[in-house]
């Protein structure tokens, strides 16, 4: 009996070699820095957004529906980058995500704008996670920290460059833009993946078995479950029949796909990556970061316009200081990993910080000095960078290269979930909660001088006579501020799972698994006992005078 296995390689032949890996990286980061933007550009436009089309009651899902589409398919993309290889599939992903930002851009009212951005997550998705599986197809793990690190800071810098560019549009030019800048920079994308993408090519392996169920159950378990986080309690009651039988479904599709995954060929998330501890833990974690970052950042620039009176673009230079700290933390922390092998104490120390940070930001008021909240919000930032990056990382670092794609999208899909829930469930309680506080606070009559709390937006708002205008801002920030504490215990308990992480020394070499074939590389049929003894010593079970790293049992 034989096997295939590959020869220690510090790469693969991407163009020029080191200059070749930093052509491919420079056009990831664009199609990353897309997806990412599209995730925060709105959060200072929404409130002149929802003012313009008459849409407050569906404010948050212009937020959910992006994060809910890209939610779907990233399991999809990973696992037919997979499969098939990832290029092409790049490619069409770009294309579904430029789509999406026309739909956008010509939109009259709330239901095709919530069509576009659904539209332009289906392909943001392939973005999201295509860009991380490229890198660690050309890039080894030891190495990869300080790519992953810079992937990070790329997310930072959307973090505040998305609600600065959605101010500075809406401001300006219109926030419509917001919208059509993808065009151009989308078609950029394109070019750059045809010209200077080269991955290692796939030998015919047949007619690749698509797990077609799977993906239609996972798409109607993930659907139920934010729109009933997104409708309960504020369409429609926790105990209505409608939030129910969305409950009801998603534990029969949730069941269904689970015995799916067990029987089928080539399953879109394998159940045998739950049986790795490491990948239950860092998803945990990952889950929840979603939940705080998504949770936080798409309503704090509503907070800063409503509350604070700043404009969309001062929203926006308010949160620097959380890319700050979110970039600094990220980039170092990346490189310090690629240097030391040591990775585990990042994550944990920014779980803390972070539950710090949203305890912080919970007491914010009217009244707080906004220096104050900047220093929040750098806390938040810093808390967030440690951990990220590292945790997809910790992931990819647990399965061979065969399925790092299928990992990573497994990984980022329950990030993604946290993201909805958080968007979700905080944009839930807080219009639940300000509809409520509104309809108490306000004298009757005063319909005629807000406009309908429907068509609030933060120039409105300054305009209204003093003791109406208190009376707003004091409901938005009672609304919102309290949710940001309800999340600590949760990051808290993120931050105990990661301490049962198993610190496995980063892989050296890209190793490619038996199951991977590719055309490139060196590769050697050897005899099945010989693999076995070389992969112990790779794993240090022998005598080995091998001087690399060893590489994590797969």
């Amino acid at each position: 009996m034989t096997s295939v296995a590959t020869t220690p390689a510090k790469g693969v032949d991407t163009g020029s070699g080191r200059r070749g890996i930093l052509l491919v990286f420079a056009g990831l980061m664009v199609t990353m820095l897309l997806a990412s933007l599209d995730q925060t550009i709105f959060s200072t436009a929404l409130p002149t957004i929802v003012g313009d089309l008459h849409g407050v009651n569906l404010q948050l899902w212009v937020t959910t529906a992006y994060i809910l589409a890209e939610t779907i398919v990233l399991p999809v993309y990973g696992k037919l980058g997979d499969l098939l290889g990832r290029k092409n599939i790049f490619i069409v992903a770009i294309a579904i995500f430029i789509l999406g930002s026309i739909v956008g851009g010509l939109a009259t009212n709330m239901g095709t704008l919530i069509t576009g951005r659904a539209i332009e997550g289906l392909g943001g998705g392939g973005l999201m996670i295509l860009a991380q599986a490229i890198i660690a197809d050309v890039v080894p793990a030891r190495e990869r920290g300080k790519y992953m690190g810079v992937m990070g800071g790329v997310f930072a810098f959307s973090s505040v460059a998305g609600p600065l560019l959605g101010g500075f549009f809406t401001d300006g030019i219109g926030w419509r833009w917001a919208f059509w800048m993808n065009v151009p920079l989308g078609l950029l994308a394109i070019a750059s993946a045809v010209f200077f993408l080269k991955l290692p090519k796939r030998r015919d392996q047949g007619k690749p078995k698509i797990d077609l169920w799977g993906m239609i159950l996972l798409a109607f378990a993930s659907t139920s479950l934010v729109l009933a986080t997104t409708w309960g309690g504020n369409q429609y009651d926790w105990i209505s029949p409608q939030i129910l039988g969305l409950f009801a479904l998603l534990a029969v599709s949730g069941v269904a796909f689970v015995l799916v995954e067990r029987k089928t060929a080539e399953p879109i998330m394998p159940l045998h990556l739950f049986r790795q501890s490491n990948f239950v833990f860092t998803t945990a974690a990952t889950l929840v970061v979603g939940i705080a970052m998504f949770g936080s950042i798409a309503y704090i620039p509503t907070f800063l316009q409503m509350v604070t009176g700043s404009n969309a673009t001062q929203a926006g230079f308010l949160l620097i200081p959380m890319m700050a700290g979110l970039l600094v933390t990220s980039v170092v922390s990346g490189q310090i990993v690629s240097k030391t092998g040591r990775y585990k104490f990042f994550p944990v120390v920014g779980m803390v910080i972070t539950a710090g940070a949203l305890a912080l930001m919970s007491t914010m008021t009217a009244t707080t000095p906004l220096f104050v909240m900047c220093v929040y919000f750098a806390l938040m930032g810093i808390g967030l960078g440690l951990a990220m990056q590292i945790l997809t990382l910790i992931v990819q670092n647990t399965f061979p290269l065969r399925e790092v794609g299928t990992a990573t999208a497994s990984n980022n899909y329950f990030r993604q979930i946290g993201a909805s829930l958080g968007a979700a469930v905080v944009g839930s309680l807080f219009v639940t909660k300000l509809t409520s506080l509104l309809a108490e606070r306000l004298p009757a009559g005063s319909g005629s001088a807000t406009g309908g709390t429907d068509s609030l937006t933060p120039a409105l708002v300054k305009k209204l006579p003093t003791a109406l205008h208190d009376v707003v801002i004091g409901a938005y920030a009672d609304a919102l501020t309290p949710i940001f504490l309800i999340m600590v215990p949760l990051v808290l308990l993120a931050a105990v799972l990661l301490l049962f992480v198993k610190e496995v020394p980063l892989a050296t070499t890209l190793d490619r698994g038996a199951a991977e074939n590719l055309s490139t590389g060196s590769i050697a049929v050897v005899p099945a006992s010989t693999q076995t003894e070389i992969e112990a010593q790779d794993h240090g079970d022998t005598g080995s005078s091998d001087d690399r790293e060893p590489v994590p049992a797969h």
